[in-house]
């Protein structure tokens, strides 16, 4: 096409851009493969919009010849927007001059997935795959393998996680085999070699002995892939990994590729340091390999945050020699290095927490601010006795902002993991701050729904017992640790068959001589509970002869009865099932009738998590709770964006998980939780000697860039273990500098001594301790520093008097006196429209009639809760198998089962408690 831009500056004279020189010559290069490291900030898009009006513009290229390949949608939305605008700006395309039979060509902008579907569609029939295949929705993919896992023949003895665990682990096995393009036979054949090698060998502690149990679940995961694999193929069914595997075989056939390159005679590939082996293999079949073809791919290795999902950062690194010339020269390599967005000051602090990376990766140069902003950018730092206090510190330093004019809006609190999103949305709310929680993992760990996911959970399965106990333990069923214990015993002694008496019954024979052997014959508090509805409430009839209380009695039967009438409706609709959970435990009503500030955030989120449902259960009518459990526990275990949501346009403070914030700015980000093994995160990657869903190195596309057991003995699995911690640091540094690279010209970081209910001190993080340099330097402000506790001085909260806690919210005694003297009201006039109709005087109404009289009343303050002696003597739960818990988490320690104030407030002590 003819030539429309002479030179350079003749660009920037049409885009109004003053580029700069580095930007400029990754624009103006010739058509050759190149790779462009760009540095957090640097316009990296601006630079592809402007690359492809330079090629069309100066007539190398045609507009329709241009190919660019992002991660999701919204990116590809606003690339393609970028550059169709930057066309029409420098005058190389004419927006009114429309023909109908000639329309004007534009490039092709879409996702990584999404070009792959496509190649299916164009090509499928060269490896026999039909060109009606249908891609799986979430709902289907976990529907799915919950039937395969069902109607699996034989025994699975190796494989003893609960139901919708397994769901899990079925498709993260699939999505890693796909992703480094493995079959499940050859897997299955290097497990049965590795147990062979341990059966010789010592196996002298617990992590040497779980690796063949890891090996022996993966084998037996591996041929539930198959029939998985089996059972998509004989619907006609893809999913994202199958697209991308295909894809990869078909990019082998010379001809898809030659046809490829004719078609697009450029291609940009954005984001590159986050794609897969599989999808590496693909473009590097259809547009490298020798081939010299115009391909400019961008990235940035120090933002490769998403190794745990299968992107590989080796591909950024080996791009030259993935993508040579023609002649066999690497690919050359440039980068892009001025940061655009952050002050000075901020970048240094980046640039001293980048420094370990960019020796790690060629071509990585330190960040420099624009010409001006050497001096822009203030950093904020407080180390705070407790984890209460930092909550007040970062929500007041966030009110102040506000206050003084920062719109909230620009403002974002980063969290490396959801566990505080609850108290921080508290804090903000009750400070008058409007608030959005970010994401389904967010949602997850906030009270109302983790309380609705945790009745789901019993339901499903009864061996949940960890969302049991977070429903006994709730301020809605109040049930203490003693009555806790209890039923766990009695739990204990349901699976013994130690309620069968005498030593000559034949089936108490049978049942010891197999006790033990079934692996799903694991401890349920559920069936303890259900006991209750079997035997009087004054305990009269037991013959295990435990002591419960009167008042555990009373809400244990009422549980059971409410969760007994819950799982005939199973079988329902999914958004039926979590409607009638909700009106049976009465949580939408209290968020609805409750006018208090905070209800109004929950009844938001509650419905936003509704909205999850109501989409999951879209992409599949008969999508059923089983499976919806199992996307959750996906979402949950992650916590870093494997929902595709984003923040919304509202002007609110956004709360998010760090790995949510890649590709965002704001002008003042908060990060809370720079505590010692937070953030950096002192727990590691999974393992693959340990977990039977995860690929052994040696077989990943990428085993070169990561650790491998060299031996096996515990010298060699400790030099294993030592290995991959190295590695989560490297990949916690990477998360670090992105986190702290979104803010614009404020950021606040924020740590504690004491958490919420560790007896282990905590106090700052290696990056809480280079914000606290960085501020010592000059460059920011301390506003507040705890000295560290003595060597004997104990966590302050767990000294502190536990208030009771209402459910889900405060009392609001005026709200409650309002809505009774309504109720009052409708009842006195329906029952004197009913004693006109047959004659019979009407009814009066008790307000306080609604409180149940056989509803025991809490004890006093200054009263032992119970006279009976002790029984934790015996260890009630030394045995037991509570291994389902749905967010891996103690169900004791866990800051998501603590009754936290700032999750459930203070509720008066007179107030009697009464469940829905």
């Amino acid at each position: 096409m003819p030539a429309r831009i002479a030179d350079p500056e003749h660009l920037k004279d049409l885009l109004g851009i003053p580029f700069t020189p580095e930007q400029m010559a990754c624009i103006t290069a010739p058509p050759a493969p190149q790779v462009i490291v760009a540095g957090a900030g640097s316009g990296k898009t601006t630079v592809m919009a402007a690359r492809v009006v330079w090629l069309v513009g100066t007539g190398q290229v045609a507009p329709e010849q241009v190919l660019g390949l992002t991660f999701t949608n919204k990116a590809a939305a606003e690339l393609a927007e970028r550059v169709r605008k930057a066309l029409v700006k420098a005058g190389v395309t004419d927006p009114d001059a429309i023909d109908p039979d000639n329309p004007p060509g534009e490039p092709v902008i879409s996702t990584y997935h999404a070009f792959a579907g496509r190649l299916l569609t164009d090509h499928g029939l060269r490896i026999g795959l039909e060109p009606t295949s249908r891609l799986l929705a979430d709902a289907t993919r976990f529907q799915l393998a919950a039937r395969v896992l069902r109607e699996a023949p034989g025994t699975y003895p190796a494989l003893t996680r609960s139901f919708p665990d397994l769901v899990g682990d079925l498709l993260a096995l699939d999505a890693e085999l796909s992703e480094h393009l493995v079959r499940p036979e050859a897997l299955r054949a290097h497990d049965a070699e590795l147990l062979l090698t341990l059966r010789g060998a010592k196996l002298s502690n617990a992590d040497l002995r779980k690796v063949p149990e890891a090996a022996a679940a993966r084998r037996e995961l591996a041929e539930l892939v198959t029939r998985y694999r089996a059972a998509k193929r004989e619907r006609d069914l893809l999913d994202f990994g199958d697209q991308i595997a295909l894809s990869a075989r078909l990019a082998k056939i010379p001809e898809v590729g030659r046809d490829l390159r004719d078609e697009f005679r450029v291609v940009l590939l954005d984001e590159y340091q986050d794609t897969s082996v599989a999808q590496r293999v693909l473009l590097a079949g259809l547009f490298g390999e020798g081939t010299g073809h115009p391909v400019t791919a961008v990235g940035d290795p120090c933002q490769a945050i998403y190794g745990w999902r299968g992107a590989s950062v080796a591909n950024l690194d080996d791009f030259p020699e993935h993508f040579p010339h023609a002649d066999g020269r690497p690919a050359t390599r440039e980068a892009l290095s001025e940061n655009r967005r952050s002050g000075g000051r901020l970048l240094d602090l980046a640039n001293n927490l980048a420094e370990p990376l960019r020796a790690l990766h060629a071509g990585v140069e330190a960040l420099r601010p624009a010409p001006g902003a050497e001096r822009d950018g203030m950093v904020r730092c407080a180390l705070l006795p407790t984890h209460a206090e930092e909550i007040d510190w970062a929500a007041d330093s966030v009110a102040h902002l506000v206050r003084t004019g920062t719109a909230p809006g620009e403002i974002a609190v980063l969290c490396r993991t959801a566990t505080d999103f609850a108290e921080i949305q508290g804090a903000l709310v009750a400070r008058d701050i409007p608030v959005e929680v970010v994401g389904l993992s967010g949602l997850l760990h906030l009270p109302e729904i983790a309380d609705l996911v945790a009745v789901c959970e019993v339901l499903q399965d009864p061996g949940a017992n960890a969302s049991l106990v977070r429903l006994l333990t709730g301020p809605r069923w109040r049930i203490g640790p003693r009555d806790l214990a209890l039923l766990g015993r009695r739990a204990r002694l349901l699976v013994s068959h130690a309620r069968v008496e005498g030593d000559d019954d034949p089936d108490r024979r049978l049942a010891e001589a197999v006790e033990g052997i079934d692996p799903s014959e694991v401890i349920s508090l559920a069936d303890a509970l259900d006991t209750f509805l079997e035997t009087p409430l004054d305990g009269h009839g037991d013959d295990d002869g435990l002591p419960f209380s009167p008042d555990a009695r009373v809400r244990f039967a009422r549980l059971a009865t409410e969760l007994r009438e819950l799982r005939r409706s199973l079988a329902d609709p999914l958004m039926d099932v979590l409607h009638r959970v909700l009106a049976v435990t009465g949580l939408e009503v209290e968020l609805s009738a409750s006018p208090h500030a905070l209800a109004a955030r929950r009844r938001e989120t509650l419905s936003n998590f509704l909205d999850v449902a109501a989409s999951f259960a879209a992409g599949d009518n008969e999508a059923t709770l089983l499976a919806f459990l199992g996307f959750l526990r996906t979402a949950a275990q992650y916590e870093k964006g494997l929902d595709n949501a984003l923040p919304g346009g509202e002007n609110t403070v956004k709360v998010l998980t760090a790995h949510k914030s890649k590709g965002l700015e704001w002008d003042v980000v908060v990060v809370p939780g720079l505590v010692t093994g937070t953030f950096p995160s002192g727990q590691g990657r999974e393992k693959w000697t340990s977990q039977g869903k995860v690929l052994p190195h040696r077989l990943r596309g990428d085993a070169d860039t990561l650790p491998d057991v060299e031996s096996w003995d515990a010298r060699g699995l400790k030099a294993f273990h030592e290995a991959m911690k190295d590695h989560q640091h490297t990949e916690e540094l990477r998360l670090g500098y992105v986190t702290f690279t979104r803010p614009r010209s404020l950021l606040l970081g924020s740590g504690h001594w004491w958490g919420p209910t560790q007896k282990k001190r905590r106090g700052p993080s290696a990056f809480l301790q280079a914000l606290h340099d960085h501020c010592t330097a000059g460059y920011g402000e301390i506003e507040a520093w705890a000295d560290e506790p003595a060597e004997d001085a104990e966590n302050p909260a767990l000294h502190q008097a536990t208030a009771d806690q209402v459910w889900p919210l405060p009392l609001d005694e005026t709200a409650l006196a309002r809505r009774r003297a309504a109720a009052a009201t409708v009842l006195a006039h329906l029952e004197d429209l009913a004693s006109h109709e047959d004659g019979h005087p009407a009814a009066v109404h008790d307000p306080d009639g609604a409180d149940d009289p056989e509803w025991p009343p809490p004890p006093e303050d200054d009263e032992p809760p119970y006279d009976e002696p002790d029984p934790f003597e015996d260890a009630p739960f030394e045995d037991a198998q509570f291994d389902d818990a749905p967010f891996a988490e103690d169900p004791f320690e866990s800051d998501a089962l603590a009754e936290n104030p700032a999750d459930r407030e203070e509720r008066p002590a007179d107030r009697p408690t009464v469940p829905h």
